[in-house]
């Protein structure tokens, strides 16, 4: 009996192992397949953005998703005979709702790093920014060593807190010696006009778009910045036929004029690269 026992704990044991490997196998196989097929077969993609990033992606008063991203990813995806449905995501979650198949690309000034290279693929740059300092314009603050003991504020998993760790001289000098990270950018500006930080650390587009329409007069950008940088669409590594179909579609659009008349509707001239 204790034989026989034996036995069939090890034919369950050895079930239970070829499942775990065949699903294993299964899901090796789906994450490496190129998802554009798909996409074209359902007849839409799903971008995913933060709806809070004026001008890139954001609600106008109606509640509607507009923006420069938005209108470029519309018009190229249009080019590839697909409707856009854009998602709102938690920004610090991006990458992984790109790889779990939530979200089939990412496209709200996401910005290129070494970092995000590892988690997605990137298109060409479109798009180049700053990473800049902002302040209310009666601040004492002029330039970056006059952070010194201030409590300055950056979106939660952002570029801007990226570019601040790049330099620890300058964060282990901020109050506490930390960054205070906030979900939005429209979070931490509330809170720099509310007095409840010193500064912001953005990136350019976003903060001179937000100062346009909140009052030029009312804040000050400094100078220094924590350094230029480019934007560029991120999807799965595999989507090779996607990435490419996005890239003849820009490449088209800055040829025939289309990139350079959104350009000038959301920033008054062509920006686009």
């Amino acid at each position: 009996m204790k034989n026989k026992f034996r036995i069939l704990i090890t034919l369950i044991a050895t079930f239970i192992l070829a499942a775990f490997i065949l699903s294993g196998c299964s899901a090796k196989s789906a994450n490496s397949k190129d998802g554009y097929s798909e996409i074209k077969d359902k007849g839409f993609i799903v971008v995913g953005l933060d709806d809070t990033f004026a001008p890139m992606g954001f609600r106008d008063e109606k509640g509607e998703v507009v923006g420069f991203d938005v209108d470029l990813a519309k018009e190229v995806f249009k080019r590839n005979n697909l409707e856009v449905k854009f998602q709102p995501i938690d920004w610090s979650m991006k990458e992984t709702e790109l790889n779990t198949g939530n979200i089939d690309a990412i496209w709200n000034g996401y910005t290129i790093t070494d970092e995000r290279k590892e988690k997605v693929a990137f298109t060409n740059p479109y798009l180049e920014n700053r990473q800049v300092i902002i302040t209310l314009a009666n601040s004492s603050i002029k330039s970056k060593k006059d952070l010194k003991d201030k409590i300055v504020a950056a979106q939660n998993e952002s570029s801007s807190v990226d570019a601040m760790n790049k330099e620890p001289e300058v964060v282990s000098s901020l109050k506490n010696g930390e960054i205070i990270v906030l979900d939005t950018n429209n979070e931490a500006f509330m809170d720099l006009e509310a007095g409840r930080i010193d500064a912001v650390v953005a990136d350019e587009i976003l903060a001179r778009y937000y100062i346009s329409q909140r009052g030029v007069e009312k804040y000050a950008v400094l100078e220094d910045d924590f350094g230029k940088e480019e934007y560029g669409i991120g999807i799965r590594k595999t989507d090779k036929e996607l990435l490419a179909a996005i890239e003849k579609a820009l490449d088209e659009m800055r040829k025939d004029g289309t990139a350079a008349e959104i350009s000038k509707k959301w920033f008054g001239d062509n920006i686009i690269r």
